[in-house]
């Protein structure tokens, strides 16, 4: 599927340094395993999210915080090869750039992360003073609530033309203040099962009250993904590799999908499947390079 459309993008939220190691199985509590590989790259769901969407020749941007440390480079030069601009962001001498530090399971291509981070979020003071009139579409992380309630709230009063989308990805303290505030909402299974929903189709419809206005989709593993547009409900299936490697950022390649699908005037079904088929095929490699190809 060829998705010619380019479009000018921000993306707000956090870049990581992650630093991954490889091992035979999870190790259990108090367990000694040694490592089959290492790598370090840079991280982030809304800069993974870019990441993807810079492949299409889009002209990607990122808005968050930065510090002066030394991963902060390593991350910046990282952007500056994916060709992600990262002039929007908001910067400060002190802290520490966030670091996760990752385990995967070579067996199921599991990932356990523990996040370490000293560094504000992204305010809306610096947010509200950025020109944001030639972007086509606006995609957010679900967190630092208050924040990002304003971020929303602004958009939505100051540039009500501008799609605007946002990954709920786990609860939060007061996460349902910034519901109905987008126009998509990019929902993963995990918030789902953190709400005592265990199906998407029962998930959507729960959260079509607090929505009522938006778009909303549910990416669900193995079983495809879900969406409630209106009072419709779709599912496409899921695109598994043939060989399960890695699915760090599979959720973040989900969310370009349907980007791109969108801005590609592409209707809800077929938004759908191409998401999942990107998805899949990030599963079956280490990183994103090279996602496009035999899509």
């Amino acid at each position: 599927m060829t998705l010619t459309v380019m479009a000018k993008i921000l993306g707000v939220g956090i870049a990581t340094l992650d630093i991954i190691n490889q091992v035979d199985d999870y190790p259990g509590e108090n367990a000694e395993v040694r490592a089959n590989s290492q790598r370090f790259c840079r991280g982030g769901n809304v800069t993974n999210t870019l990441t993807v969407l810079s492949q299409f020749n889009n002209q990607c941007s990122w808005s968050g915080v930065l510090c002066d440390d030394y991963d902060a480079q390593y991350i910046l030069d990282d952007l500056t090869r994916s060709k992600i601009d990262y002039s929007h962001c908001q910067s400060q001498s002190s802290g520490k750039m966030p670091t996760s530090y990752i385990l995967s399971n070579s067996i199921n291509g599991s990932r356990t992360i523990v996040h370490y981070r000293d560094l504000p979020e992204l305010s809306f003071e610096h947010f509200k003073k950025l020109n944001l009139t030639n972007f086509d579409w606006i995609h957010f992380e679900g967190r630092a609530i208050n924040e990002t309630k304003k971020m929303l709230t602004w958009c939505k009063k100051k540039y009500p033309k501008i799609p605007i989308s946002v990954e709920i990805e786990k609860q939060r303290e007061d996460i349902e203040s910034i519901f109905n505030l987008a126009n998509v909402y990019l929902y993963a299974k995990a918030f789902s099962v953190q709400n005592d929903c265990n199906d998407a189709e029962s998930f959507l419809q729960k959260e079509r009250l607090k929505s009522p206005e938006a778009d909303l989709i549910c990416a669900w593993g193995e079983k495809g993904a879900y969406a409630l547009i209106g009072n419709t409900k779709l599912q496409s299936k899921a695109y598994p590799p043939e060989k399960l490697v890695d699915t760090l950022g599979a959720g973040d390649t989900f969310n370009a999908g349907i980007i791109q699908a969108r801005l590609n005037n592409l209707d809800w079904m077929d938004s759908l499947d191409f998401a999942n088929r990107l998805a899949g095929k990030k599963c079956g490699q280490i990183g994103f390079e090279n996602l496009l190809c035999n899509i």
